[in-house]
């Protein structure tokens, strides 16, 4: 099986999205949802909406809850907030949506600005300086350990688990970005290769946890982060791969923009190739794309150039392998 291109959407974009989503030769979507739209009706009638044009939903995802801070942090609500991410599981269970999204930060990406840049065409991407990002102050009232952070997720990998694997619904785990140790006193989760092996030993052997496998944290970070070429070789073969974001950089840390495929200096053909020769079955997306222009399509807009580029490299990787 190919790797499956995919986009995301919101409920409320409107028909003539979905249709140029679909007319793009893009069959898979991730559902964003809001946390009041988390109940079985509402998201057994998106995917009747989405199917009228011919899209299916492989996944989706609250962000309230795969970037929850109250779950990262252990804040007094924590098991009230991990019981929603339960519910959620059972919602998406129910419907088939075969997984999710989990990011360990709690105050999101973090960027020093957007706006254009010297590979940017003149659209607005962005950036991020090490050394601005290292200065910021505490962003909570308190510094984080280390060690307390891996032991809040083991607390919710305990938790979640159970019900994941009960619904059959797989949690894809980004890394944190960018992929510095430590940021506003708080420790990342995932900053390398590495932490990601110690994350699955976490789960004890359970397949409910698995990766979004993001191609421009690998490049922000560089030899830091791991090989990429033998860390997707490791991670397919072990079938922890959810989710591919196929984006370049300018450089690796401390100073990178966000660029187009072609633009960067990753070799993003040989990181497509592989893909493919790894037998790798996920659904890929751009993941970020330029700021969108008003009046040019939204975010679809913005995402149409950069995703019919990697469905060619896609393309021409699986013709030169011999899987087309």
């Amino acid at each position: 099986m190919s790797m499956r291109p995919q986009m995301p959407v919101r409920t409320a974009d409107r028909d003539e999205t979905l249709s140029f989503i679909r007319q793009m030769g893009v069959e898979n979507v991730s559902l964003m949802l809001k946390p009041e739209e988390l109940t079985y009706d509402q998201v057994a009638a998106q995917q009747e909406r989405l199917a009228k044009f011919g899209l299916t939903v492989s996944d989706a995802a609250c962000n309230e809850l795969q970037k929850n801070k109250s779950i990262h942090l252990n804040l007094p609500d924590r098991d009230q907030q991990i019981d929603r991410f339960n519910h959620m599981l059972r919602v998406l269970g129910k419907a088939k949506i075969p997984f999710t999204s989990i990011a360990w930060q709690p105050n999101g990406i973090l960027r020093t600005s957007h706006q254009v840049g010297k590979h940017t065409r003149g659209g607005i991407s962005a950036f991020c300086d090490q050394n601005e990002i290292l200065a910021r102050p505490d962003a909570e009232e308190r510094s984080y350990g280390e060690t307390e952070i891996w032991d809040n997720f083991q607390y919710f990998l305990d938790r979640v688990i159970p019900v994941a694997e009960e619904t059959g619904v797989r949690m894809a785990l980004h890394p944190n970005d960018p992929p510095l140790a430590c940021m506003a006193g708080i420790p990342s989760l995932i900053y390398n290769s590495e932490c990601y092996r110690k994350a699955f030993a976490m789960a004890h052997g359970s397949r409910a946890l698995g990766m979004k496998l993001c191609v421009g944290c690998w490049l922000e970070a560089g030899d830091a982060f791991g090989d990429l070429m033998k860390d997707i070789e490791e991670f397919c073969g072990d079938d922890r791969i959810l989710c591919v974001h196929f984006r370049n950089v300018d450089s690796p840390l401390p100073v990178f923009e966000e660029t187009l495929a072609e633009d960067g200096y990753g070799d993003m053909y040989g990181i497509m190739k592989q893909l493919v020769a790894c037998g790798c079955d996920a659904v890929i997306s751009i993941d970020h794309g330029f700021r969108p222009m008003e009046g040019f399509g939204g975010m679809a807009g913005s995402f149409a150039y950069p995703t019919g580029f990697m469905k060619g490299l896609m393309w021409a990787a699986e013709r030169e392998l011999g899987k087309r």
